[in-house]
This record gives structure tokens, C-alpha cells and sequence, in this order.
């Protein structure tokens, strides 16, 4: 008789014991000759030589899965002990799972262009109307490139430009008026990663986000680098961003040249940056268009009547 202790790293014992501890009884019923007690992320195991040892391989391989779908249930755990693929694993084209299992994958052509472009390019530009997946996609392609160990680390970036309201007269410290601006950002990590892992990365500064102004100075290496919003970046905002990249690095740039914040007369760093960089080679472009939106269907409809008004609003300046 052993006894041993296996500790349940970077999942949430919550989801691999189950709602009312019954993925744990299923484990202990399959497992008869083992004793087997648990106490947060630790499982003790007392019984035999042999027992333990496919104890061991099963309860890790539940592990990983839970890990990589954020999820399991009883039908996963049979497939497993029984060396059999589970329904998750079968599933293809999937980039991440949700926290609540759900698997995050291309909805449209362009968003795989995007994914496409991300394999083969360093450096790829996203340019296209709300509602297109660009920004949420972009995390999840950086969440997988971090679960592999492609990336030691993720950073996340946009302008912090006023759109209506003023910074100063916003209440609270600096972190309080900026993270408003961040939040899209926070809400697509909190809907791949476990609140609490995730608060351990940002703790860890494994996953990094912050305003375009702060990263100034920065060589930015072994990371995917997110900048999202980038229309509302100057020239000068776009060009210091791009030059922040250093060694193994991935970088996604999105924006929505139809929503652009910055002062009247001033340029986008985008549409520059989309002008000046189309040639080289190395860096990938995708063009999204109402067709790949996948929010409400009421936000295609009011894409389209906007773009109407500013085709007739464009006509008439013309005349």
C-alpha cells in the first residue's frame, strides 16, 4: 500500500469535481480499490502499486482536458478511463474553448482568413465594421499561442481615446478612468480563461493590458501583441507601436476605419499604416465586411443603414 498526493495544476478543481462533488464520486466508483479523498486542488490517494499507477495517467489525462476545454463531464470521464477520443476532441477547426465549454472557432470566411494570416504572418492588420469577431478572435488565437507554450506572454493594447467624454472628468485614479477603455479587452479574456487563473496571469503579468502610451520605450519579445481599436492611433502612435516588436513575436492590429474618434482633420495611424505597409512581406491583411458580422442580426442592418446615409452624405459634397 502508497500513498500519494496529486495536485491539480492550472484548472479550477471546481469544474473537475463537478457540482456537488460528482465527477469525484464518479472517479472514486470507477476506482473501488483506491481510497481516495480531495481537499481543494489536491487529491490523496491511498492503495496498491498498479491501481495508483492508472489512477495517475487517468486523473492527468482528465486534467488536461478540463485544461484545454474548460470543461468535462461524466460522459468525457468514461471515454478517457476507457481510452476513447471524447466528443471535444473530435470537434475540428477550434481555436480555444469558452470557460463554459463552448468552442470558439472561425464563423466566416474572412474570420479564417484571419486565422490563416496569423499562421503564416508575423504581422497582420484587421481592418472591417463592428461586430466582426476581429478583437475576440485575436484573443483567442493569443490564449491558444499561450496553452501551447508558442508564447510566454500576452499584451493587449488600445488608444485611449475620448469619444464624447473626457478623461479628467471621469471619477477615480488614472486605472479607473483607463480600464473603461480596456474593457472589451477584460470581457473576451473572462470568457476563455477562469477568473481566477485569469487574475493569477494579470498578477504574474503573463497577460498584460494597458493603454497605446504605455507602451513607449518597450521591446516587446516572445508574446502576441494585441493592438485593437488602431484607427483612433495617430501616425506617430501606429508607427512607435509596430517598431515595439522584438524576437518571437505575433502581432494582430484590428480597427474600424468607419469609427474613427480622432480629432476632425487628423489622419488615422491606420488607414496609413494600411497604405505604406500593403507590400512588405511578412505582414498579412484582412478585409471583414458586414457579411462576417456575428453579433445581433439588428447590427448588420444598422451597418448598413450607415453606410447608406454616409454614400448619400458623400454625394452630396461632392456635388
Amino acid at each position: 500500500m502508497i500513498e500519494k498526493h496529486i495536485v491539480l495544476e492550472d484548472i479550477d478543481p471546481v469544474v473537475f469535481y463537478g457540482i456537488n462533488n460528482v465527477h469525484l464520486q464518479m472517479v472514486k466508483s470507477l476506482f473501488p480499490k483506491l481510497r481516495i479523498v480531495a481537499r481543494g486542488n489536491v487529491i490523496r490517494v491511498l492503495g496498491d502499486d498498479d491501481e495508483m499507477e492508472r489512477f495517475e495517467d487517468n486523473i492527468e489525462a482528465m486534467r488536461k482536458h478540463v485544461e484545454r476545454f474548460n470543461t468535462i463531464n461524466e460522459e468525457d470521464i468514461l471515454d478517457i478511463i476507457k481510452g476513447r477520443k471524447t466528443k471535444a476532441e473530435s470537434v475540428k477547426g477550434v481555436i480555444v474553448y469558452s470557460i463554459s465549454g463552448r468552442p470558439i472557432k472561425s464563423r466566416s470566411a474572412n474570420q479564417q482568413a484571419l486565422i490563416d494570416a496569423y499562421e503564416t504572418c508575423d504581422m497582420v492588420f484587421a481592418e472591417g465594421p463592428a461586430g466582426t469577431g476581429k478583437t475576440y478572435l485575436s484573443i483567442a488565437l493569443a490564449v491558444k499561442a499561450l496553452k501551447e507554450k508558442t508564447a510566454k506572454k500576452i499584451i493587449l493594447s488600445r488608444p485611449a481615446v475620448e469619444a464624447g467624454e473626457k478623461l479628467g472628468f471621469l471619477p477615480g485614479d488614472m486605472k479607473d478612468k483607463i480600464d473603461p477603455y480596456l474593457q472589451p479587452l477584460y470581457d473576451a479574456l473572462e470568457d476563455m480563461i477562469p477568473a481566477s487563473k485569469l487574475q493569477e496571469m494579470m498578477e504574474k503579468r503573463i497577460i498584460q493590458i494597458a493603454p497605446l502610451a504605455f507602451m513607449r520605450g518597450r521591446t516587446l519579445s516572445d508574446a502576441v501583441v494585441i493592438l485593437d481599436e488602431a484607427q483612433n492611433t495617430t501616425a506617430a502612435q501606429i508607427r512607435m507601436f509596430l517598431t515595439r516588436m522584438g524576437w518571437n513575436t505575433k502581432m494582430i492590429i484590428t480597427g474600424d476605419l468607419t469609427q474613427i474618434d480622432l480629432p476632425r482633420g487628423q489622419r488615422s495611424g491606420l488607414s496609413e499604416a494600411l497604405e505604406l505597409l500593403t507590400d512588405i512581406e511578412g505582414i498579412g491583411f484582412v478585409r471583414m465586411d458586414k457579411k462576417d458580422i456575428v453579433r445581433h442580426k439588428l447590427v448588420t442592418r444598422i451597418v448598413n443603414a450607415y453606410e447608406t446615409a454616409d454614400r448619400a452624405h458623400g454625394k452630396e459634397e461632392a456635388s
